[in-house]
């Protein structure tokens, strides 16, 4: 199992790329917008965080965040939105026997990339 390093700066901002698991010809986030949208107001409404950049597109989404002081866990974040965004739509993806035997849904990619922005100038060049 590889080790994920992951830096957890309370308070911190991160620029993230989170990928659907089947990329091309797929417009699940785009066609489901208004799902996604509401998904992420559920899970600000109880584990809050600013919300300083997003774009989606049709496979995958690009965002920037900034977490409350104190508060570290994006990954729980993470974690809500895309399973509160899997658990609306109906069961009708493909999914490995993998996916089967973990009882997953066959929709996003199982991990992300984020990147911990540690001054202005990175910020700005994420945020271009």
């Amino acid at each position: 199992m590889p080790n994920y390093r992951r830096a957890f700066v309370p308070g911190g901002t991160w620029f993230f790329t989170v990928n659907l698991l089947q990329r091309y010809g797929n417009d699940l986030l785009v066609r489901e917008i208004d799902l996604l949208r509401e998904t992420v107001r559920r899970v600000r409404s109880r584990h809050p965080f600013r919300i300083d950049a997003w774009v989606v597109l049709p496979d995958h989404l690009h965002c920037v965040w900034t977490l409350p002081p104190g508060d570290s866990d994006f990954s729980l974040r993470w974690r809500l939105i895309k399973s509160g965004f899997s658990r609306a739509l109906p069961k009708t993806e493909r999914r490995s026997d993998i996916r089967k035997a973990a009882g997953e849904r066959g929709i996003w990619q199982r991990h992300y990339w984020e990147h911990l922005i540690r001054d202005d100038a990175d910020y700005w060049i994420m945020c271009m």
